[in-house]
């Protein structure tokens, strides 16, 4: 493979990574030291056991749902196991896992590689921007990096928590960089880029915090490295409460969150005035504010993402691999993690625990 370092210089000759040079120079203020295997296992847990919980429910409102539903705290009967009451993924493991997977069997970003996985495979929910990727891949024989859609969509975000396990030691201008590629390779976004690059750092910081952070801590770490990294394109809010207001991204994310605060809304409210789609603009304070508010709780965490938003699956996804890195697999419940089927794709059950397994036991940390 060629070294990052200068597919990164070929990919930003060429106009395709849409972020500030910043990028390159890492964090201002990088952490390392060394993470226990219940972390790791807790974090991609989290990330399965977010989406199955959600995705059942995906396709409705908050008060749909709790009207069909009530509460929902466990897993619904799924049609694709007879009716049964078990964990299965949706798009956001499936590309997760199979990130996992390509970093495993290439020993490292390989981005043609994953873009070919991608590509090949039966994928549940295919999103808008995933189905604009693949059109471009199948319509021409340029270089994976020209194949993403120009989409602030989620369906990066939802996918690039495994990227974190590549850097031993922890948050790094490399790290940032191997996420950076591997957004790009769907969603060619400065918000996305931002957005991919803050979580993963977030991740490298909460696998090695001795206790839960303050929730000030959590929405001004993000933060930060989005303003670091985002460009100062802007973006118009679609939905909810703050409809047509228009700004940076960063700048976007501090107004909207300030408000959350200002207003001391819960998870619901403060949801509902952004709304929760798959919008970045929209996803992302969704998953800040319900880790603010809930973070030091794991379990009520990722129930909230469940019920309180309206793409779930996916804030449930990025808040089950936050909380599983900050408190470890013992303190998801275990009637979840039992619920699990292990599945990324129709039929192999058992192979997100093999692959978890793999991860934790490879010489990366």
């Amino acid at each position: 493979m060629t070294s990052n370092l200068s597919l990164a210089a070929r990919v930003i000759s060429e106009g395709f990574l849409p972020a500030r040079s910043a990028l390159l120079q890492g964090p201002r203020d990088p952490v390392s030291g060394p993470v226990s295997p219940s972390r790791i296992r807790g974090m991609l847990l989290g990330l399965a056991i977010g989406d199955a919980l959600g995705n059942t429910s995906e396709s409705l409102s908050p008060e749909q749902r709790e009207s069909r539903y009530g509460e929902i705290r466990d897993y619904l009967p799924n049609s694709r196991s007879a009716g049964h009451r078990v964990g299965l993924p949706s798009d956001d493991s499936q590309l997760a896992f199979w990130t996992l997977e390509s970093l495993l069997e290439r020993g490292g970003l390989d981005p043609d590689d994953l873009s070919a996985r991608f590509a090949s495979r039966e994928i549940f929910g295919l999103g808008k921007s995933m189905q604009q990727f693949l059109r471009n891949r199948e319509q021409g024989v340029a270089s994976w990096y020209h194949y993403g859609a120009e989409s602030a969509g989620n369906g990066a975000l939802m996918r690039i928590a495994p990227l974190v396990l590549l850097h031993p030691q922890g948050t790094s201008a490399a790290l940032w960089l191997d996420v950076a590629l591997a957004s790009i390779i769907t969603h060619r976004d400065a918000s996305s880029v931002a957005s991919c690059v803050a979580f993963v750092d977030l991740l490298a910081r909460l696998l090695r915090l001795p206790a839960p952070p303050t929730s000030d801590w959590i929405i001004a770490t993000f933060v930060a490295t989005v303003r670091q990294v985002c460009t100062d394109q802007p973006y118009r809010a679609r939905s909810g409460r703050f409809t047509g207001r228009e700004g940076s991204f960063p700048d976007y994310l501090e107004f909207v969150l300030g408000e959350a605060a200002r207003h001391d809304w819960n998870t619901r409210e403060a949801c509902a005035a952004w709304s929760s789609g798959a919008y970045l603009l929209e996803t992302v304070p969704s998953v800040l504010w319900i880790l603010a508010r809930h973070a030091h709780d794991p379990e009520e965490a990722i129930v909230r993402a469940v019920n309180d938003t309206h793409d779930n699956d996916t804030v449930a996804t990025l808040v089950g691999a936050a909380v599983g890195a900050l408190h470890g697999k013992d303190a998801l419940p275990v009637a979840w993690q039992h619920g699990l089927l292990g599945r990324t794709t129709v039929d192999d059950n058992g192979r997100v625990f093999r692959l978890i397994e793999e991860a934790v036991r490879r010489d990366w940390f």
